[in-house]
């Protein structure tokens, strides 16, 4: 085999951004120079989605008119919601929310790709949309009518209101919100290199979100989170941690939550959502998946040590979900929630100076072959 060849990429720089940038080896993420950490103790997620949109933190005056402008555009056409009162039920809510989206750009034509102004809508309106397709989506499938967004309500504090008919505990907003900043960007993960390839073709932003949604439902990106949750509760309890983690090791299956293609420590994510988890359950109360995640940390640890396989972001934020009742299958759209800020500086970006992506390949077939008739073989 030819030594340029890297499968899935791995290493190989596809582009170049000022949007985000990740130390592995020391465990930093960075959005536009600035520290997640220091994003979570001070920003709100859509500030952030600002800073990754635009490059720079806003002005009061442009937060109050970005904040305004997404909150005017929460609402969704009816028609979207009849889209989605035609699929099946026990679909899953990335495929609804793929779908949706995929029929906003319907609705809000953004093919001229070079029109700041269109462009500048468009982000926002896939921003404040993005929440409310999820909502109906959860909402619809047990047969309840979609809850209307109040433009009173913040961001996170809106997206409870449209998922319960209700206002939320008031830490559940805020801790929310830090989810969604820790989720928000990451580099050229697989999602946000799917959108660039799209975006690459000069397609419409409701195309490129879509496409990118497409590879974030898979389980080895975005739908670890579900999976994580699913092994705590098979697991069920602290003491047989060790035990399953030894199994899933001698069988050399995937650990869910934990190993990361660029963290070589425990990603910085996961230490934050960890805090997270430490404070929602010293508040609300505690969760027997969190004793088990727990065990599950340090058994790996042990098990694990020295190899540079650490828990990922995938890890702690189901459980912070799973305790504020939002269902398991759930937990990806949220990802895509957050992400979609991340997409769309990365479209944007990519617009400024396109160039087609058209990677090549090594042929390993073989070469003049015969034609066989049918009635020969």
């Amino acid at each position: 085999m030819p030594h340029d060849f890297m499968p899935g990429l791995a290493g190989v720089p596809a582009a170049t951004s000022s949007i985000s940038d990740v130390d592995g080896q020391h465990g930093i993420l960075e959005y536009r120079g600035i520290r997640i950490e220091e994003l979570c103790a001070h920003s709100s997620y859509l500030e952030t989605a600002y800073l990754l949109l635009f490059g720079h933190l806003p002005t009061p005056t442009e937060f109050q008119q970005w904040t305004t402008d997404v909150t005017h555009h929460r609402r969704i056409k009816f028609r979207i919601i009849d889209l989605l009162k035609c699929l099946p039920e026990q679909g899953h809510p990335m495929d609804a929310l793929q779908a949706a989206v995929a029929a906003l750009g319907m609705f809000y034509p953004g093919r001229n790709v070079k029109d700041i102004e269109n462009n500048y809508w468009s982000a926002v309106r896939l921003v404040a949309k993005l929440p409310t397709i999820v909502a109906a989506w959860a909402r619809l499938r047990h047969g309840d009518a979609p809850i209307s967004p109040r433009d009173d309500l913040g961001f996170s504090e809106n997206f409870f209101y449209m998922l319960t008919d209700s206002v939320s505990h008031p830490l559940w907003a805020d801790m929310l919100d830090d989810c969604l900043i820790l989720h928000a960007e990451h580099t050229m993960n697989a999602s946000t290199f799917t959108g660039l390839v799209t975006a690459s073709t000069l397609a419409d932003p409701y195309t490129v979100v879509a496409s990118s949604i497409g590879a974030l439902k898979g389980p080895l990106h975005g739908g670890a989170n579900e999976e994580v949750v699913v092994m705590l509760k098979n697991i069920g309890f602290p003491d047989r941690a060790r035990s399953y983690v030894e199994d899933i090791l001698h069988k050399k299956q995937k650990l869910m939550g934990f190993g990361h293609r660029v963290y070589k420590v425990k990603d910085p994510r996961a230490t934050v959502l960890q805090g997270l988890c430490q404070r929602l359950f010293k508040e609300c109360g505690s969760s027997p998946l969190y004793e088990v995640a727990l065990e599950v940390e340090r058994a790996a640890g042990n098990l694990l040590n020295g190899k540079g396989i650490y828990t990922n972001v995938d890890f702690y934020s189901g459980i912070i979900y799973d305790k504020m009742g939002i269902e398991t299958d759930l937990f990806t759209p949220l990802f895509a929630i957050a992400r979609v800020s991340g997409w769309l500086a990365h479209w944007l970006e990519q617009l400024r100076e396109n160039k087609l992506f058209r990677p090549d390949q090594i042929y390993s077939g073989e070469h003049n072959r015969p034609y066989v008739p049918l009635t020969q073989r």
